[in-house]
């Protein structure tokens, strides 16, 4: 099963205590697809970039087998750019600059071969636009969405539409307690099923992730990482590992979701141990099958 993402391309400068780069290629879309072609292609991607987004990163979706038909490149205009700094506790960042440029008018525009795509992975946009995208879109069989407070504190209502519309949700512990106005996830969780989502996904950073559907809660431990260099594009990498197991297996029973979660934090951790998607470059499957059975006995134990 193919997988459509829309979501942003950008130009990232980052400084965390272990180093910098300067326009790294980052955005959602980007660490959304390079995730989830490790599982399953085509990757159908739709986002728009300036003239000035490099040719490297083009080949690199490419080599990567995403499909690139729908990406807007406005020759004239610059690439949307983030600048921020990580402190030594990584879980705190402050953005230094924030330059939307062509993405400020951006405006997802389905392609006719990609508007019948099973499975569509909806990265943290105005839930305007992740309206925009399900109305082009050809009855899809599974839709997985992002947000962020932004969304929930400024377009609340649009996005309480677009939760009506998706299969699943995954957002961070902040997130979920904003958008439900309950401090305990268990309890948030469910307030956020009653919004619409069959499943929601909170992560909760180095603690692991929450899963949760009406019969279940799956509870997800984080990889013990002892380099983390560059915590940027984790969230979006775990989405992708998840939509991209659950694509491959075409199987969204609860057993697999929990597979899938295993999958997405697999992906993170690689995002994380260098800067921009350089951790998720050169990867085999047989590598990340090889951290997914190192997930999977974290938390094994014999009964006595």
């Amino acid at each position: 099963m193919s997988v459509l993402v829309v979501g942003s391309l950008a130009l990232d400068s980052i400084e965390t205590p272990f180093g910098s780069v300067h326009d790294a290629i980052g955005g959602s879309a980007t660490y959304i697809s390079v995730a989830a072609s490790y599982f399953v292609n085509p990757i159908r991607i739709v986002g728009v970039v300036g003239g000035d987004f490099p040719s490297s990163a083009i080949t690199f979706l490419e080599e990567r087998k995403v499909d690139i038909d729908g990406l807007q490149v406005i020759k004239d205009g610059k690439t949307f750019r983030w600048s921020g700094r990580y402190r030594y506790d990584l879980n705190e960042r402050d953005t230094l600059s924030t330059d939307l440029n062509v993405f400020e008018k951006f405006d997802p525009e389905i392609p006719e071969k990609y508007r019948k795509t099973r499975c569509v992975c909806l990265g943290n946009i105005d839930p305007v636009l992740q309206l925009k995208v399900l109305d082009q879109m050809d009855n899809p069989r599974l839709v997985v969405c992002d947000t962020m407070n932004y969304w929930i504190d400024r377009k609340k209502a649009d996005l309480q539409k677009t939760l009506k519309r998706i299969n699943i949700l995954i957002l961070n512990d902040s997130e979920a307690r904003l958008l439900s106005q309950e401090p305990n996830l268990i309890k948030a969780g469910r307030v956020i099923r009653s919004m619409g989502p069959r499943v929601v996904i909170i992560k909760k950073g180095e603690h692991g992730a929450l899963l949760l559907t009406d019969q279940m809660t799956f509870s997800a431990p984080a990889y013990p990482m002892e380099n983390i260099f560059d915590p940027t594009g984790a969230g979006d990498s775990f989405a992708g590992g998840f939509v991209g197991w659950l694509a491959r297996t075409d199987d969204t029973s609860e057993e697999n979701l929990k597979r899938a979660v295993i999958y997405g934090s697999t992906l993170a951790s690689f995002c994380v141990e260098k800067f921009s998607v350089d951790g998720l470059k050169d990867l085999t499957y047989l590598r990340i099958q090889d951290r997914f059975r190192e997930f999977r006995e974290l938390s094994r134990f014999e009964d006595l």
